[in-house]
């Protein structure tokens, strides 16, 4: 589908098409009358390598480290099969996000997973994706991690109380609006937070893997003994301790969504990707090799929050800390998404699958303001009137589902377009293991809770009407081409 066009007055009379976003050269600052070049309102290159490797890190580890990471411990059924799963998780992620990499320098376009499906399948499979992720998975998504924030960073000054539920939605609130407000002034300032956020939950990852190597030093091994013990092993419960370990990972295909905006894109990606994941794999690895120096499977599986639990045992009163790292984690997990989804919805609207307003640029912030508040008030809906967690019961398999189709595109481009430029180009094998991985996942999603699953499928399979209603067929009301900035069909004469 082709990219929208405006027509731009001239000073001669003349009418030429110019991209989206551009400005009037009667109200730029340089002399019509001079013939000087006309300035582009566009979104700028400001995403450096460090600030690359803050949006993937900053994204993947959220709150989940810090507070229930026994998925895995609890399906793999021991301690040394569940550090296994973590590493073989990361590689497999890592072979995901070097798919990506490869897409991402070959197609030099925003929009993450919904322009490579639409590169490679066309428009109707990139709208079903679209589609889902506008009306469930995002805003959803979103209020989750929000949730977590506004839990956490109440718990200090509630304790030992719990904190009413009344009080975290408003918190969750404020903290929502702080994301959106932030990321609809300034694309530096994001990415300076990002950054400061991404290093302050290092610090907490390192705050608890240098104790525990300490103690793992001084002889605390008796929780590794007998580390693959086979009557402890559940086989039957691996594909689960996956499922969960991916989900862990899940993130690193967030730098993809700014592409545009990404400096030597050729460069900086492939690098921000592989330097992200190998920091996270031995944060993640060495984070539960710490906790088991000091708590055995069966207290961690018990802990409600593993980290407050670990801290209470070595460090004392400094436990009070922990619910505010993992805040804020949560907020760097929120700001990271919403920077890149926001990228997504602004590229959709510019190839005209969603409301031309959404594409529009601010002036002078050169930020996609629209785009970014456009899930303002889905998210908050969600969140006071919906049932977000059935609701991320029924779609987060859905998210594997299209990364795997985006993969299997990359695959589909190598033979169809065979001399498209590949500036990083990965082993065939590669995208071929990630995208078994990931059909494996959602078969897996069908097998474990089909009910959920069926719902989810069905309420995706709502987007291809929603397709030939609001894209394909051309008579449409006046008051809607009004609003998707779509110009009425000329009369025949």
């Amino acid at each position: 589908m082709p990219r929208r066009t405006v027509s731009v007055p001239h000073p001669n009379g003349d009418t030429t098409p110019s991209n989206f976003g551009e400005k009037d050269p009667l109200n730029s600052n340089g002399d019509p009358h001079t013939g000087a070049p006309e300035k582009k309102v566009e979104l700028r290159k400001k995403v450096t390598l460090l600030r690359g490797i803050s949006i993937i890190i900053g994204t993947i580890i959220g709150a989940g480290i810090f507070i229930s990471p026994k998925g895995i411990l609890k399906n793999s059924g021991s301690v040394g099969m569940s550090l296994v799963v973590w590493i073989a998780c990361g590689i497999l992620s890592l072979f995901g996000a070097l798919s990506y990499a490869e897409l991402g320098t070959c197609i030099k376009k925003s929009g993450g997973h919904y322009t490579y499906i639409l590169e490679a399948f066309g428009p109707q499979v990139a709208f079903v994706r679209l589609w889902v992720d506008m009306i469930a998975i995002r805003p959803a998504g979103l209020a989750v991690i929000a949730l977590a924030f506004g839990r956490y960073i109440l718990e200090p000054i509630f304790m030992p109380c719990g904190v009413p539920e009344i009080a975290i939605k408003l918190a969750t609130t404020i903290g929502i609006t702080m994301v959106m407000y932030l990321n609809s002034m300034s694309v530096s300032w994001t990415a300076r937070i990002q950054i400061f956020l991404t290093f302050s939950k290092l610090l907490a990852i390192a705050i608890i893997i240098v104790p525990g190597l300490y103690q793992l030093f001084k002889g605390e091994t008796k929780n590794f003994e007998n580390a693959f013990e086979v009557n402890t092993v559940d086989l039957s419960g691996l594909p689960l301790a996956f499922y969960s370990g991916m989900y862990a990972y899940a993130g690193w295909f967030y730098l993809n969504f700014v592409t545009e905006e990404v400096e030597n894109p050729e460069r900086t990606m492939p690098l921000a990707i592989c330097i992200s994941m190998v920091i996270v794999m031995i944060c993640y690895t060495m984070t539960n090799v710490a906790y088991y120096t000091v708590m055995s499977a069966e207290e961690l599986l018990a802990s409600d929050a593993v980290a407050v639990t670990f801290a209470e045992k070595l460090m004392g009163n400094f436990s009070v800390a922990v619910p505010v790292f993992v805040a804020l984690s949560c907020f760097g997990s929120m700001n990271g998404c919403l920077f890149a989804i926001s990228r997504m919805f602004y590229v959709a609207s510019r190839e005209g699958q969603l409301p031309e307003v959404l594409s529009m640029i601010h002036i002078r912030r050169h930020t996609p303001l629209p785009a970014v508040i456009v899930l303002y008030p889905i998210t908050l809906l969600i969140l006071f009137l919906g049932d977000i967690y059935s609701l991320l019961n029924f779609m987060s398999f859905l998210r594997w589902l299209f990364i795997g189709v985006a993969v299997v595109g990359l695959i589909y481009l190598r033979y169809t377009r065979p001399d498209m430029p590949r500036p990083f180009k990965v082993p065939i094998f590669i995208p071929v293991v990630f995208s078994f991985t990931c059909f494996f996942m959602v078969f897996l999603s069908l097998y474990s809770d089909p009910i959920n699953t069926g719902i989810g499928f069905a309420i995706s399979l709502t987007g291809i009407p929603a397709y030939f209603i609001f894209i394909h067929f051309e008579r449409k009301p006046k008051w809607f081409q009004k609003l998707s900035g779509q110009s009425p069909p000329e009369k025949e004469t």
